[in-house]
């Protein structure tokens, strides 16, 4: 892992070279990624074929009924028990985030209304191949089950024509009917223009490498997307001199292990503690097997940091804006409300954010990645929900507020603007 000191003359330099290194590895795929895309739109079916065998070995674009029951039938049953208890938590507290329609009328007899509809129909895309994660079919699906949308599509790579059974049982306990064993940017292509086997539909959401993340970049416009980048995943955590190096350690293992762009980040006025939790990483790192994707994702995107003020370390987590934040800290309360930019915050040192990744807190771990905390948020109900406004003038209304907008037409240069609302005003 790289190593920063905040004393350092060139500290914010190096900082932002390795930031934006990171960055650029991610936005580079899009040239590949249009290319998909572009075949998909064209050749349907037979580019997804094509791609499934190449990446997936899979030849199984939709799975049938009995291949899904038998699936979920080989399934550990602490594992089905694990997923109906994340299920309730994730769907109690999203039903928290339901929304109030605004009803209003002014003096004249206005009618005013503000109703929020929800979408016809997501996709939601689950990651999937050698891994699966049926924690992201909860996270995707709970919100739009909130929100009311009718038709939820999960697409999911399979491997060798086989997909994950807990992810398949979670779709099921989700009332997912419509399932297709496909990935990467020819599923998000497939989704959003359609082919002959899939209906598209009007939004995508969920995590994914990079090269998903740049195919719902590029296909936005045509569909909706979540309002951030859902990209490979980060962490970043502050830990002073009480924090365990051992649990820290396996903090940031835990989320390396996702990807090799992967971005991993320990911050701490504390040498010590620095040193025991490097140390700590390269005796953890032999006991898991997914070692060589961590240890490439610590070597490529790891930074631990010395920085020697609160003011320092607030500033540097604002201009990184991490996925997730996990406050270590004894005294967190004087951090965590000048800390602005950031998807999910876990404070003290038991919330760790695997426990979130998880729904076991009933949070959502869909959460904005590379820097996009600074505009958008995690995946919630609203990301599934449209808001239409309805308008009911009375004649006394226009008649009353009629001229102030005539003023402003005409200012404008709009002439045919003031004329529609001039002929209905009564003549006097």
């Amino acid at each position: 892992m790289k190593v920063l000191n905040s004393n350092s003359k060139n500290f914010d330099k190096s900082l932002d070279i390795l930031l934006l290194r990171r960055k650029n590895k991610i936005q580079s795929n899009l040239i590949s990624v249009t290319k998909i895309i572009k075949d998909v739109k064209k050749n349907g079916d037979k580019a997804i074929f094509k791609y499934e065998k190449r990446f997936n070995k899979n030849n199984v674009i939709t799975p049938t009924s009995s291949q899904i029951k038998s699936s979920i039938k080989l399934l550990d049953k602490k594992v089905k028990q694990a997923i109906d208890a994340a299920y309730n938590r994730i769907y109690k507290f999203h039903s928290l985030q339901k929304f109030k329609d605004i009803s209003y009328t002014d003096k004249y007899k206005n009618r005013v209304n503000y109703r929020h509809v929800p979408l016809e129909s997501v996709a939601i895309y689950v990651p999937g191949s050698t891994a699966s994660y049926p924690s992201s079919v909860l996270m995707s699906a709970i919100p739009a089950l909130v929100a009311g949308v009718k038709r939820i599509v999960m697409v999911n790579p399979g491997y060798k024509g086989k997909q994950n059974p807990a992810v398949l049982y979670a779709a099921r306990k989700c009332k997912i009917k419509e399932i297709y064993s496909i990935g990467g940017p020819s599923a998000i292509a497939a989704v959003a223009y359609g082919t002959r086997k899939i209906k598209p539909v009007n939004k995508i959401v969920g995590p994914g490498n990079s090269y998903v993340a740049a195919a719902k970049k590029e296909v936005f416009g045509d569909i909706g997307i979540e309002s951030m980048t859902a990209g490979p995943s980060e962490v970043l955590i502050v830990a002073d001199k009480n924090s365990n190096p051992e649990w820290i350690a396996s903090d940031l293992i835990g989320q390396a292990e996702h990807d090799p762009l992967t971005q991993c980040i320990l911050i701490s006025k504390d040498k010590k503690i620095l040193e025991q939790t490097k140390n700590a990483i390269v005796r953890q790192l032999k006991e898991i097997p997914r070692s060589s994707i961590a240890k490439k994702s610590l070597i490529t995107n790891g930074i631990l940091m010395f920085v020697n003020s609160d003011k320092k370390i607030i500033e540097i987590t604002n201009k990184i804006g991490p996925e997730h934040l996990e406050l270590n800290l004894k005294n967190y309360k004087s951090l965590v409300l000048k800390i602005k930019n950031a998807g999910s915050i876990c404070l003290g040192k038991y919330a760790v954010m695997a426990m979130t990744d998880y729904g076991v807190p009933g949070t959502n771990h869909i959460l904005p990645t590379n820097m996009s905390s600074k505009y958008s948020s995690g995946l919630s109900v609203s990301e599934f929900v449209k808001k239409i406004s309805y308008i009911n003038l009375s004649k006394k209304g226009i008649e009353s507020l009629g001229p102030s907008v005539i003023t402003l037409a005409n200012y404008e240069g709009l002439a045919g603007h003031a004329q529609s609302v001039k002929k209905r005003i009564r003549r006097k």
